[in-house]
């Protein structure tokens, strides 16, 4: 008897019958951009020995002008269909099932060869998009239905045509975008029949027995976006034309509502889906923050829809269907939805990958073999960087110990933990216990590793990240300084005025600690969805409260300083960066930079500007809290090597800059993998 058992339910689609709920959803990993047809195909066929029921490639433009960029994957030639063909076979030689994702991003383009509905220009795109008179039209339509026809002679099992998230069909959805006059525009059955007539021609094109799924917008989040019943009479008609199954989209890319990043609530927008059960008669899938088999199963048993949709999921732990199949759930590396490796690199033009999993999307790189020599190791710090190590190198065969002068594993992670909207790390701690204990590997806690310890080891390897920088500042030897290791770990309370010295991600997080009290609105779906002004689509176009955000009051008057004279969070994450800087705005919290700190008193900071150090300003403050970077710990590393001890340091005891988790673990593993 499966603990999962609406999730493992297989789903019959008449003409095929899928093993399980679970879709793995398309992203844009860069894969397919570098030509590597086996490394692609490795991709997918991991995922496809994890047991996921359907999986859906990244997109695929369908011509020039509709793809996202210049030189993105295409599927126009004989020579591109043998390519995709070496994907197919290898997905289905493997168990799997695997559909092409058709993508015409419209006037997200990122090119000056993009058309759209209307030339109005994306505000995330710097590219005005030439308007489509009727031939240009059907020119898209053709190409579209051409590439959903190469795809099945490549040996994909279906397709999925991208028409939600502000894309090309969306475009001509909504009023928002779209402002012809013709038979393509003005009324909603005049908008709604470009997707219609592609949905139409590409199921004419196929046949009957070929997987098509269409990606609808549910829920825009830009102002003229779609209504609830456009929606439905949408979803209606897509049926209608051909569609197979219909896939949930959240938000437009230019919405400026956080929508998959882990400030987001698990599961946020399953009743938007829900409203459509019953609307239709063909299968429907749900998207966005599902990321454990609980949380999968809670949303198909309640109805909120017949499948589930997990993306990053994937990339963290290929085999998580398979794990959840053989009741090992706790053993399925969690997606913290942090998007530092996935839609940073994406958006960055870099290959995608997983700061949980660096092997993602590396799999025929990134090669963890069997040792020829077993070593014993010690490794100093379990902190991601000593914990990725020590997992990678007991997988090889080696015999790993683990010293850590704290009382629980997880260094750093068990400050970001605290703080709202990253509950996702508690799951990620508690995983590493679980593999540490998988592992067999032995951990001495509340241990001061020396020289001494060390010796007679194979491998020493240094983890012992990073120590608070000193600022240098007068007077922060008071009563009321505080480090961002007091607040975080050590729970110091604070007065109603906080000034935070130092504006990098740490600082960031812990003003984030300061202004929220008691439940985070990440564990608290309405409230959360009140902070950013989401509604309910019955009720308001678009699913955007007329009222906008309306956040709770903040729990302090905070001040953010930095030296840099530039903008706060500029070095934050590409595609979350945003999400923290409106959110602190959205509690009031005053962004201060170009500061020199002069001292401190008991009345507070006292801050100049610029070189000349004009304006002197006291920032009124109860506490002050540093967060002014970090210096590595280094000092154990370098007693070692003053005893002519080799060793290997990693992580923030190698470069400690903004604490960086994803590189940490990436070394981790890739050393690992060497020894």
């Amino acid at each position: 008897m499966t603990a999962y058992p609406h999730m493992l339910a297989p789903l019959d689609l008449g003409f095929t019958t899928l093993k399980n709920r679970v879709l793995m959803g398309s992203m844009h990993t860069g894969l397919e951009e570098t030509k590597d047809w086996n490394r692609v195909a490795e991709f997918y066929a991991e995922r496809a020995r994890g047991e996921v029921g359907l999986m859906v490639t990244g997109g695929i433009g369908p011509n020039l002008e509709g793809s996202v960029l210049p030189g993105a994957a295409m599927l126009s030639t004989e020579e591109e269909v043998a390519n995709h063909k070496i994907v197919t076979d290898r997905v289905h030689e493997n168990g799997g099932k695997i559909a092409m994702q058709i993508l015409h991003a419209g006037r997200y383009a990122y090119g000056p060869m993009c058309v759209a509905p209307s030339p109005l220009k994306s505000p995330i795109s710097p590219f005005p998009p030439a308007e489509l008179d009727e031939d240009g039209i059907e020119k898209q339509i053709s190409d579209i239905v051409a590439t959903a026809a190469r795809a099945k002679e490549a040996g994909y099992d279906g397709v999925e045509i991208m028409g939600s998230e502000g894309y090309f069909l969306n475009q001509f959805l909504v009023t928002h975008t779209n402002k012809r006059e013709d038979r393509w525009g003005g009324s909603y059955e005049n908008r709604m029949r470009l997707p219609v007539e592609v949905v139409r021609r590409t199921r004419e094109a196929v046949g009957t027995d070929f997987i098509i799924i269409y990606r609808l917008s549910m829920i825009d989040l830009v102002p003229n976006g779609s209504t609830y019943d456009e929606v439905v009479q949408l979803a209606q008609e897509i049926e209608k034309a051909g569609a197979t199954i219909i896939n949930t989209g959240i938000g437009w890319h230019e919405a400026r509502i956080p929508t998959i990043a882990t400030s987001v609530p698990r599961a946020a927008f399953a009743w938007v889906t829900k409203k459509l059960m019953g609307k239709v008669s063909i299968p429907v899938i749900t998207s966005n923050r599902i990321n454990t088999p609980e949380v999968a199963e809670e949303v198909l048993s309640t109805g909120c829809a017949d499948m589930v949709s997990m993306a990053r999921p994937m990339l963290a732990d290929p085999h998580f269907v398979k794990k959840a199949m053989q009741d090992k759930a706790a053993q399925i590396a969690p997606c913290i939805a942090c998007n530092q490796a996935c839609l940073d690199h994406t958006f960055s033009g870099k290959i995608s990958s997983c700061l949980v999993n660096p092997r993602a999307c590396y799999e025929t790189e990134l090669v963890v073999a069997p040792a020829e020599t077993k070593k014993s190791i010690a490794i100093v710090g379990s902190g991601p960087a000593g914990l990725s190590t020590a997992l990678t190198a007991v997988e090889r065969g080696h015999e790993v110990t683990i010293f850590d002068r704290a009382s629980e594993i997880g260094g750093q992670l068990n400050m970001a933990k605290q703080v709202p909207g990253k509950e996702e790390f508690w799951g990620f701690v508690d995983w590493y216990r679980t593999m540490v204990a998988e592992a067999g590997i032995t951990v001495h806690l509340n241990t001061e590793a020396t020289v001494d310890t060390l010796k007679g080891y194979d491998e020493v390897i240094i983890a012992t990240g990073v120590l608070p920088r000193d600022p240098e500042i007068s007077g922060q030897d008071g009563d009321n300084v505080h480090s961002y290791i007091d607040l975080l770990r050590h729970k110091v309370d604070t007065g109603k005025k906080v000034a935070v010295i130092g504006a990098g991600g740490i600082g960031f997080d812990v003003s984030e600690y300061l202004v929220n009290e008691g439940e985070s609105p990440t564990e608290n779906l309405p409230e959360w969805m009140k902070e950013w002004g989401v509604a309910d689509t019955e009720e308001h176009r678009s699913g955007l409260s007329p009222q906008g955000p309306q956040p709770h009051a903040p729990a302090r008057a905070v001040t953010l300083l930095q030296r840099k004279a530039e903008k706060h969070g500029k070095r934050l994450g590409k595609t979350t960066g945003w999400i923290h800087r409106a959110a602190l705005k959205m509690k009031d919290v005053e962004f201060v930079g170009g500061v020199n700190y002069e001292r401190i008193d008991d009345q507070g900071l006292h801050v100049s500007f610029g070189d000349a150090r004009e304006n002197p300003t006291l920032i009124e403050a109860d506490d002050i809290i540093l967060c002014a970077g970090q210096v590595p710990e280094r000092s154990l590393a370098d007693a070692l090597e003053a005893e002519g001890i080799t060793c290997h340091v990693i992580g923030g005891a190698d470069v400690a800059a903004e604490l960086d988790a994803k590189r940490a673990i990436d070394q981790g593993t890739r050393l690992a993998a060497t020894l």
